[in-house]
């Protein structure tokens, strides 16, 4: 990934304002995957260039209100802030449900729980357990490694469990931070894309371990069981958006189709998202 977004920085370099280079920023969640996608179809269509860059969903559509961007990727909806500005401005915009993705809670591999309760997490989280004695009997400090305020994950899981996250929340850049604290944490717990577990599995190895989580009148279910997901059934799934602003629709519209075309559900399907344009 590193070296792709090297080629594409030196090559906007010389031509930041091409006509032809198809601006993306946002989610964390997706940029691995946005990634992903840009190279398969540069392979294909290398008149356009496309740049891609992290730092939230919040970022990514601030990016957008400030015509730095032609696509936001976005792990949330529109707040209604964002939407108010957007109107105010007189800003149109397309929106597009390309994927969807579940939340994984990851542990260090020799933390001996295997599943947990949504009320449980929401207590995890927000500070009420601070020890992992409560869960487990082992008489360990729990380490929360989340996301800043500007992630959309981070929103998503807040307003999920309806919580406010503990002030001692250890407040991460992305995925690749939360994955590397948790698999040297014994004590850790973290929340990240599935789709970035599957993507991290070779390096993560052994070292990590996605619990299951039950919600109320439910068996407990894994972030990365694909039928549970492509049933609804997982209470931390959600849609992946992308925001494209209507006067970049037409510059963007091939790669949108390449997304939309087989080739890219199944980069979708192999990323370890689940596609929804079937």
């Amino acid at each position: 990934m590193k070296t792709y977004l090297l080629f594409t920085a030196l090559l906007l370099f010389g031509c930041s304002e091409s006509k032809d280079t198809i601006k993306i920023k946002g989610s964390d969640t997706e940029v691995n995957l946005a990634v992903r996608l840009a190279e398969e179809f540069y392979k294909k269509d290398p008149k356009y260039i496309v740049s891609i860059s992290g730092g939230g969903s919040g970022l990514g559509i601030a990016s957008l209100l400030n015509g730095e961007a032609d696509i936001a990727n976005s792990s949330r909806a529109l707040n209604r802030v964002e939407d108010s500005l957007f109107h105010d401005r007189n800003m149109q915009l397309d929106t597009f449900v390309f994927a969807e993705d579940a939340i994984a809670f990851v542990v260090s591999a020799s933390c001996p729980l295997d599943s947990v309760t949504v009320d449980e997490l929401g207590k995890i989280l927000s500070g009420a357990y601070t020890n992992w004695k409560q869960l487990t009997g082992e008489d360990l400090p729990i380490n929360i490694y989340g996301r800043q305020s500007n992630s959309g994950t981070h929103d998503f899981v807040k307003q999920k469990l309806k919580i406010e996250f503990s002030e001692h929340a250890k407040e991460m850049n992305g995925n690749a931070q939360i994955m590397e604290a948790v698999k040297i944490d014994k004590s850790g717990i973290g929340y990240v894309g599935a789709g970035y577990v599957l993507g991290a599995a070779t390096s993560a190895g052994n070292m990590v371990k996605v619990l299951k989580v039950a919600a109320p009148g439910t068996k407990a279910i894994s972030a990365l069981d694909e039928t549970a997901i492509l049933n609804n059934q997982y209470f931390f799934q959600r849609p992946l958006y992308q925001f494209i602003r209507s006067e970049s629709a037409a510059k963007v519209s091939s790669f949108i189709a390449f997304e939309k075309s087989a080739e890219g559900l199944a980069i979708i399907k192999a990323s370890g998202y689940y596609p929804v344009n079937k």
